[in-house]
């Protein structure tokens, strides 16, 4: 656990999260400004910075979190859906733990705002 992550705090339940989906390596929450009517977070347990600091003993890990997703998405009544990873500040990320955002429920558009 990093100290000042938000998400790590979140999955030591130091910060509450209206979650949808917990296991061992795995949470997944809803976001707390969400830009679609569905649109929630899928994490891991285990503090990687972003998408540029994933390895290859994460490749499982990261496969799973896109099942996960998947799997709620389809929960959630949503079968189209936009998949977001930002890395880096420039790429919109604001919490430096690798997170996926699912949005849905709504038309997206091309290229993004």
């Amino acid at each position: 656990m990093e100290t000042n992550c938000l998400f790590c705090k979140i999955i030591a339940g130091e910060i509450p999260a209206d979650k949808l989906y917990e296991d061992d390596e795995i949470l997944a929450f809803r976001d707390i400004a969400p830009q679609a009517p569905v649109h929630f977070l899928v994490i891991p347990k285990k503090h990687i910075k972003g998408p540029a600091a994933v390895t290859s003993e994460d490749d499982k890990l990261i496969g799973k979190i896109m099942r996960i997703g998947n799997e709620l998405a389809a929960k959630e009544g949503i079968d189209q859906y936009r998949v977001v990873f930002n890395n880096g500040e420039q790429a919109g990320q604001s919490v430096f733990h690798i997170h996926m955002h699912i949005l849905g429920g709504r038309s997206m558009q091309w290229p993004p705002g």
